[in-house]
């Protein structure tokens, strides 16, 4: 497979000896305009690697504040042309910051793996993890993925044993997703010496990058799980602070792009700690 931006932004973070801070939103929430505002000003506030999600009306694996960000950009008229238009808007400004696209199968599946793959990848994006679509369905989707020169990223969790982990591994490029608790997003904290006996543990079985997420809420626990992990993901406490900037009307406020600009900012100088 070809090298992706993906691939250059883990190289580079391992030569400067720190872990990367990826971080998720949902395209569309709480209005297209926002969102792109959001998404555009990710970079510049400390974000190495941005995942955006896929609006669907069924995310079984989210949380509430991800459900409830996914159900106002749904409810603002957002598709999946919107979101991929937001990809390329951002690559009119920024040619390096990966982009990972973050959903679910069924807004794909209706558009063809291939032709969305191929569509993707000419917006500009770099990586996409699936979350309904297990190993066994490699052919579904991560390989015409790989085929096309998009990364295909699986999740990880406790519960991947070493029997399964080559099976879940066999195919997955860009990172590995390491999802630190069991259950839906933004759900309890992560156990940080958990954290650091599984990233251990994964790396036996592959040399790319190990992202850990679910949970991460603050910079001290960013700064934690980072002395061990590759990459820190954080998604729910960004939703839901687009939630809680939103007025009564629950339409965008001038204070909305801040509060998620400024609580990447912070969790930058959590990663940046991780490893001094």
């Amino acid at each position: 497979m070809i090298e992706t931006r993906i691939d250059r932004r883990f190289a580079k973070l391992k030569a400067e000896g720190r872990p990367a801070l990826v971080t998720f939103i949902t395209a569309g929430d709480p209005d297209l305009a926002t969102s792109q505002a959001i998404l555009d000003a990710l970079p510049e506030a400390g974000s190495d690697v941005i995942e955006l999600g896929m609006p669907f009306s069924d995310p079984m694996a989210e949380g509430v504040p991800i459900q409830l960000a996914t159900q106002r950009s749904l409810a603002h008229g957002h598709t999946m042309d919107k979101t991929l238009q937001m990809v390329r808007e951002f690559r009119k400004k920024d040619n390096d910051t990966p982009i990972v696209l973050m959903g679910y199968y069924n807004p794909i599946y209706v558009r063809g793996s291939a032709a969305f793959v191929k569509e993707a990848r000419e917006a500009g994006v770099d990586g996409l993890i699936v979350v309904d679509v297990p190993a066994e369905a490699d052919d579904e989707l991560c390989i015409p993925a790989i085929e096309g020169g998009v990364n295909f990223i699986r999740l990880t969790t406790p519960t991947t044993d070493d029997k399964r982990l080559p099976t879940v591994l066999a195919n997955t490029s860009g990172f590995v997703y390491y999802v630190s608790v069991t259950g839906v997003t933004g759900s309890a904290a992560a156990d940080t010496t958990a954290v650091a006996q599984a990233v251990t543990r994964i790396k036996s079985h592959t040399d790319l990058p190990i992202a850990v997420g679910f949970g991460i809420k603050t910079a001290e626990q960013a700064e934690e799980i980072g002395k061990h992990a590759d990459g820190v993901v954080v998604g729910s406490i960004l939703v839901e602070a687009i939630r809680k900037s939103l007025d009564e009307n629950g339409k965008a406020t001038n204070q909305t792009q801040a509060a998620v600009t400024d609580l990447v900012s912070s969790l930058r100088v959590g990663v940046e700690k991780a490893r001094k």
